[in-house]
């Protein structure tokens, strides 16, 4: 992207929310798309209407648009004045204008801050290429490590006088029995509650693709089921490489190429190639051994009941690292899948394409001719984690790429954000970026210029961030625990001590409320991709914002109480959390609203947040005829804080 003024290659460079601009270096003018002016203004609505009050009296500026090659326009904005482009709303400031900008009464960071933030450059080098692991050595020695682990705990737990054998074998035949029977409980789901037509056709070019591959794999064709739903999705099950099924959804056959498509298609088949779902089931029934024996233990009654708690205590602490154990087998499963898929495909870079949409719901278009591209119900064995992503994925309508710096703006939060190793942690799948960058060093050893080349340095740590969010989250129970226990060590009535911790849980509550809800200046409206570049947000941490865009299907794919969304504006698409205090609630609005949104053109409110994926807590959403759903949970949880405190102060009266 070149700059306007001088024609000289723009350059990222970092600002102090963690938002990347292109400033040129020869006139030292800068580049904002829509919405990125937002991540540094004080009073955004304030600011949007002063930028509407000068567009009557804007002069064409005399230059192009970097971005889409529209007119620019310079428009007065108060004693500012700024060059817009009237098709992509991105803003130009030239030299001195952005420093004038942060002087203003608009921004929310000093003048020399701004500044002195803007010289952070990118660095050159990029992060080394992760190691892919042995598979068979890995799974090996995680499989013995875990029935070791169920193994010594069985032999204490019977030295300590427990009956474990019967709670052992019943729950050795439900995991059995859920083995033989699920696969074909799923059909049945699938079938009747998420709309999947079994042994359908698929794409001539993916047809001959699967057959091919599963010819010189030696593998029988999986039975094929296509969900009818335009948020795309991929995943396998089954009880073995025989009799497996590959599902995928109308949305992934529209919306991704056809060379994406054969990577994704690929993925699930090395999933099927290397026995997972038998592999996962072996591995899944350790976690659940060491259940059962906490729960029988726990129960015990009589001479030894102290010690078979005891030794409960010890089955339940395995019994988490052991769940921890078999979501970092899964894990390397996935990179495996996804290796597989580079070297059956021979382009690790379309599948690295495929994940990126997604991931991360990035958007874009074809590049012109000669030039390179600038570059909850689902088992975990999709194309990624269901838990995380609910089937989100997005491409431009006609295929295509996405650019080089949404792409990277992207990934900067999974490598970056400690949030996003708790995530990894808790997951099924790695983080995308880190298969990206697997990915990008397949391409490499192939003698490929890889997709993904991340050669950005991490400005600051973020752990200042997250140490807040995660006090601002446990605010309400820690508060109630240290005022109960402080009340009782000072010797005051349990009755007093009780009503002392209620009324600080209640001020925590509202305080962590106004943390997570805030919104000082409205909701601003922004684009996907602007959204995308924000890496100081979290589950705790949200950007108020309104985004505008086409509902392109349920948050899980064609699920018919499935109450989440997928919106998609013109530069992506993100998914939609709907929440209601009451489940109910929940499930009524899946049954009977979201398809009658499915396919209009909605307007978003609520709070930009990152947890596995990139989402929106909707506060509200309203079509173009003007009915509008409503979530009740904010407002629920400030009377919660209020609810707490009058509780406390009620609890004090009785006790005096």
């Amino acid at each position: 992207m070149d700059c306007p003024k001088c024609a000289t290659a723009l350059r990222e460079v970092y600002t102090d929310p963690g938002v990347l601009l292109d400033r040129c270096g020869g006139c030292g003018g800068t580049w904002l798309d829509k919405g990125e002016v937002l991540h540094y203004t004080a009073r955004p609505a304030h600011f949007a209407r002063a930028l509407q009050a000068g567009l009557p009296t804007a002069n064409w500026a005399g230059c192009k648009c970097p971005r889409c090659a529209g007119d620019l326009s310079e428009i007065g904005v108060e004693s500012l004045k700024i060059d817009r482009c009237g098709k992509c709303e991105g803003l130009w400031f030239d030299r001195g204008e952005l420093e004038k900008f942060a002087g203003s009464g608009f921004a929310r960071t000093s003048a020399a801050r701004m500044a002195r933030t803007q010289e952070r450059p990118t660095a050159a080098g990029a992060i080394a290429m992760p190691k892919v692991p042995q598979l068979g050595l890995r799974a090996a020695g995680v499989l013995a490590l875990l029935y070791g682990i169920v193994t010594l705990a069985v032999i204490v737990a019977v030295e300590n006088g427990a009956p474990p054998g019967p709670s052992i074998a019943i729950g050795m035949g439900f995991v059995v029995v859920q083995y033989l029977l699920g696969p074909f409980l799923m059909d049945f789901f699938l079938r009747v509650a998420q709309s999947c037509a079994w042994d359908a056709e698929l794409p001539g070019h993916l047809r001959a693709f699967l057959d091919r591959v599963c010819g010189e794999q030696g593998l029988t064709v999986p039975r094929i089921g296509i969900i009818d739903d335009g948020a795309p999705n991929a995943f396998t099950y089954g009880h073995h490489p025989g009799n497996a099924r590959l599902v995928v959804t109308r949305g992934l056959l529209e919306l991704l190429d056809e060379k994406e498509r054969e990577a994704v298609v690929a993925h699930e088949l090395g999933h099927v190639k290397h026995w997972d779902v038998v592999v996962m089931t072996i591995a899944g029934l350790a976690p659940l051994f060491l259940y059962y024996l906490y729960r029988t233990l726990i129960r015990l009654r009589g001479k030894k009941a102290e010690q078979a708690r005891a030794v409960a205590i010890g089955a339940y602490v395995l019994y988490v690292f052991t769940q921890y154990l078999v979501l970092w087998l899964s894990r390397t499963r996935e990179y495996h899948a996804d290796r597989f898929a580079a070297d059956v495909t021979r382009d690790p870079n379309a599948l690295a394409s495929a994940l990126v949409k997604v991931a991360y719901g990035l958007a874009g278009t074809a590049p012109a001719e000669g030039k390179a591209a600038d570059g909850r119900m689902v088992r975990a064995l999709g194309i990624f984690d269901p838990q995380a992503a609910l089937a989100l994925t997005a491409a431009s309508s006609s295929g295509g790429t996405f650019s080089r710096d949404s792409m990277l703006a992207a990934m900067q939060w999974d490598l970056w954000n400690p949030w996003a190793a708790y995530f990894e942690l808790h997951s099924t799948h790695p983080l995308p970026a880190r298969r990206l960058l697997h990915l990008a060093a397949l391409s490499s050893r192939a003698g490929q210029t890889p997709l993904v080349t991340f050669d950005r340095k991490k400005p600051e740590s973020y752990w200042d961030e997250f140490v807040v969010d995660v006090f601002v989250r446990a605010l309400p129970v820690v508060g109630f625990l240290v005022a109960l226990l402080g009340a009782l060590a000072a010797g005051r009535r349990p009755e007093l001590a009780l009503a002392a911790g209620l009324i600080v849980a209640g001020f925590g509550s509202l305080m962590s409320s106004w943390f997570s809800y805030r919104a000082p200046d409205g909701h601003s409206e922004f684009k996907v991709s602007s959204l995308l570049r924000r890496i100081k947000v979290s589950p705790v941490r949200g950007v108020a914002c309104t985004v505008r865009g086409t509902v392109v299907g349920r948050g899980v794919p064609g699920l018919i109480v499935s109450e989440d969304l997928v919106l998609r504006d013109d530069t992506g698409l993100i998914f939609l959390d709907y929440q209601q205090p009451l489940r109910f609630l929940e499930w009524w609005f899946g049954l009977f609203r979201v398809k009658e949104l499915i396919g209009s053109v909605v307007t978003v409110t609520g709070w930009y947040r990152r947890g596995p994926i990139p989402y929106i807590e909707m506060l509200r959403i309203e079509r173009e005829d003007g009915r509008t759903h409503s979530s009740w949970v904010p407002r629920l949880r400030w009377l919660f804080g209020i609810v707490l405190i009058a509780s406390g102060i009620f609890v004090s009266r009785i006790g005096r």
